[in-house]
């Protein structure tokens, strides 16, 4: 799968003209296409190639449904030739729209409503500006540039007065609205920025300019609270992070509750709007705080999000800190990694009289917010007891007469940006319904299978550099001791000769060993073996997964053996049943196998797996993706 379709201006009209423009474009880009998408590609594509050619630029190249690196979000065109004053590479971001009506959703600046579709959709102007930052924070080719890339969004079926809203935002170099009514000023815009020269050498340079990896959560989480320009979030992800605010400012100004429940797979950018969420609040005064399930998630929050600040550190709590909050205490709750609610917040701890009087966590997280916001992931819950998804969180409130708002992150951000490696892992644990399918590449991630723990352990090891991370990880399978009296973790992980112990149990490191809070974030959490509970939630560069006796290969298909699990919450069938069982190992798997932004290495410790993965990974497409040097950090 290529990251775009590329042709002249000259040549897309041809392929038009014949009628061969669409089935063109889908056996480049390699993905399904629904009849919607292609007739939307006969109606704005032409419109723009005929405009260039109108304009004298039919030998600009077009990049069509151009694919973000590191992301599985695609832009409608990107046109690359020559500066007509500098002849500089010149790139101009296109973002078509058929609309013929859009207003102002709500008054909001940012969000609009499109005449007969749903929900509120992202200004045309602020979406086109998005993507052109994110290619400058991405791109090595655009680094260091003065206006590198240029925006429009391109209403071509629309006159003024019917998208009049949409026109009273400002207009930057990146974020510009040109509509039928301004065809004429497009094309001397066109003229001003491309030259009527090939564009072919430009956009070589473009497709083959070097990736700089994300930029990392958790290592710009400090800086995030203060300047939100380290993240950049895109179509859905600012759709989400719009609402929020919007909903919060809805609930101030009518006096009227909302919950917004955002559902997304792993690296969808969940956690980057929480804290981009968290820190526009906070600049604006509001009461709001984060709170997860996770003991290591936020202690890791803690330390990089509030380094330097008891105030910031203080944002950061957990799902079971609430049960006594003032009801509608705080403007808004964000609930990250929601998918880890539990059914109540009582522990060994909780005073006998708040035992008795224990409600549901949803209803105290739903409680201590005017509006409470939950972040999840369903085919993440690893744990007996996590409850949280979206018809749950749904119901309860409805149940209220509560408004409600969901929003979908379809996009991938993790595993090299590959929504079709995720979707593998989950055909390949069967947790959709799907076939089981070989994985021949797609370009995008690099996975690879071991057949031994020392060759995988090798292979992590020589990816390791300043700034690159990789953890081992597996399933719980193996007892996990106590440290030493002598301050050494016990080598409980045993495959033959070779041993490695788990992460440390408590947050206290251990010798050289960080506290099981930071495994996942500090360089010496190489060498020891992570679970899923320390590994979720997080992510790092190069992944190696162990899948235990837990998981095997029988007559060509997976099964799991929950008497292999050493995890003691395995152990009563009659608090976990076996369907419980078998699904928490698979997601369990699914959460180890998607924690790799560049790659993941498996091993199997039984031999008939080791033969049905190898059948079931043969690659053929190596990984495209040119990477420059990283600049380290963690995404969770």
């Amino acid at each position: 799968m290529l990251s775009a379709f590329r042709t002249s201006a000259d040549g897309l009209l041809r392929l038009a003209g014949a009628g061969m423009l669409e089935d063109r474009i889908v056996e480049q880009i390699g993905r399904n296409v629904s009849p919607a998408e292609r007739r939307s590609w006969s109606r704005s594509l032409e419109v723009l190639g005929q405009d260039l050619a109108d304009a004298g630029l039919g030998q600009v190249e077009m990049l069509v449904e151009y694919q973000l690196p590191l992301t599985s979000k695609r832009v409608d065109v990107i046109l690359a030739g020559a500066d007509p004053k500098t002849t500089d590479d010149s790139y101009v971001v296109v973002e078509l729209k058929q609309w013929s009506y859009a207003e102002s959703y709500e008054g909001s600046e940012n969000l609009v409503a499109v005449q007969h579709a749903r929900g509120p959709r992202l200004h045309p102007g602020v979406q086109v500006g998005l993507y052109c930052e994110y290619l400058t924070d991405f791109l090595g080719i655009l680094a260091g540039q003065r206006n590198p890339v240029r925006g429009v969004a391109y209403l071509h079926n629309a006159v003024d007065r019917d998208i009049s809203d949409l026109l009273d935002r400002q207009a930057t170099e990146q974020s510009r609205i040109f509509t039928k009514q301004r065809r004429g000023e497009f094309l001397d815009y066109l003229r001003t920025h491309l030259a009527p020269t090939s564009g072919a050498g430009a956009a070589d340079r473009f497709l083959s300019s070097s990736v700089r990896p994300s930029r990392h959560l958790l290592r710009y989480a400090a800086q995030e609270l203060k300047d939100r320009s380290h993240f950049t979030l895109l179509d859905e992800q600012r759709v989400a992070y719009e609402l929020v605010l919007h909903a919060v400012e809805r609930a101030r100004s009518a006096d009227r509750k909302s919950v917004v429940v955002v559902s997304g797979g792993p690296g969808s950018g969940k956690s980057v709007i929480a804290l981009s969420v968290l820190g526009e609040l906070a600049r604006q005064n509001r009461s709001v705080m984060h709170a997860t399930g996770s003991r290591s998630f936020t202690q890791t929050l803690r330390r990089y999000a509030g380094k330097g600040s008891t105030r910031l550190k203080n944002l950061f709590g957990y799902f079971n800190s609430f049960m006594s909050a003032e009801r509608n205490g705080l403007d808004v709750l964000i609930c990250d990694e929601a998918h880890r609610i539990r059914e109540n917040s009582v522990n060994r701890f909780t005073p006998k009289a708040k035992r008795e009087k224990a409600r549901s966590q949803i209803d105290e997280l739903i409680a201590a917010a005017r509006v409470p916001v939950f972040l999840l992931d369903e085919h993440q819950v690893v744990k007996p007891g996590e409850l949280g998804n979206v018809e749950v969180i749904s119901s309860y409130a409805r149940q209220l007469n509560l408004d409600i708002e969901v929003v979908s992150l379809h996009s991938q951000f993790r595993c090299g940006g590959s929504e079709a490696y995720e979707q593998w892992v989950v055909d390949l644990l069967d947790l959709d319904g799907g076939e089981p399918s070989v994985w021949v590449g797609d370009g995008r991630v690099d996975l690879r299978l071991a057949d031994s723990p020392e060759e995988m352990e090798a292979f992590l090891a020589s990816k390791q550099a300043p700034g690159v991370s990789a953890r081992m990880s597996a399933g719980y399978c193996w007892p996990w001791s106590d440290p030493r009296p002598d301050d050494s973790l016990v080598p409980d992980v045993q495959l033959g000769v070779w041993s490695r112990p788990w992460n440390v149990k408590s947050d206290r490191s251990v010798g050289d060993a960080p506290g099981s809070a930071f495994w996942a974030t500090d360089p010496n959490g190489f060498g020891q073996v992570g679970c899923v509970y320390t590994a979720q939630g997080f992510e790092y560069d190069w992944s190696g997964v162990i899948i235990g006796p837990d998981l095997v290969a029988r007559d060509g298909q997976l099964v799991t053996r929950r008497d292999e699990s050493k995890d003691p919450a395995f152990r009563y069938r009659k608090s976990v049943s076996d369907a419980e069982a078998d699904l928490l190992i698979r997601n369990t798997y699914k959460v180890l196998l998607t924690r790799g932004m560049k790659g993941t290495i498996v091993y199997s410790t039984d031999p008939e797996t080791r033969e049905y993965l190898a059948s079931m990974v043969k690659v053929i497409r190596p990984v495209e993706t040119v990477y420059a040097t990283p600049v380290g950090g963690v995404l969770g």
